[in-house]
């Protein structure tokens, strides 16, 4: 396994996550400036929030989203959802994105939540896999979207 921190990520790191997010979504744009900026600040200030990442040879190599939302059943408890899993194409395969999914869960389950969903688009029976042994079922419940027009 590669030596790696895992952590929440830092207010000065905007420039390094959006280098890294090349690696989940190569054929989106690139975000202007100034948006991302807007967003990273939204992102950091939520207390709903939390940017994950892990850092390997002075740089950011994986990364995933955590929201935790609040809720009015279960208890009161609330639930996560994790978004934007990805891992450097150098450094696939070396348990970094395991890693960084089981800090998110810990984090989830430290805020009380009672479960905690993922969604991919990917059909690779290795992507879905991979979240199986990272502890997400396949199949739990069935996951509708919408998507804007």
């Amino acid at each position: 396994m590669t030596e790696a921190i895992v952590r929440s990520a830092a207010e000065h790191e905007l420039p390094e996550l959006l280098k890294l997010y090349r690696h989940l979504h190569q054929h989106d744009p690139e975000l202007e400036t100034a948006a991302a900026e807007r967003v990273w600040s939204t992102l950091l200030a939520s207390s709903f929030m939390t940017v994950i990442v892990a850092q390997a040879a002075e740089q950011l190599v994986s990364s995933c989203t955590l929201a935790i939302v609040p809720n009015l059943t279960r208890g009161g408890r609330s639930y996560g959802v994790i978004e934007n899993v990805v891992t450097h194409a150098d450094y696939r395969r070396l348990g970094l994105g395991r890693r960084v999914l089981a800090h998110a869960l810990d984090v989830a389950w430290q805020a009380d939540c009672y479960k905690v969903s993922l969604a991919t688009g990917s059909k690779r029976e290795t992507t879905l896999r991979f979240y199986e042994e990272a502890g997400f079922q396949r199949g739990g419940k069935t996951y509708f979207e919408v998507r804007r027009p």
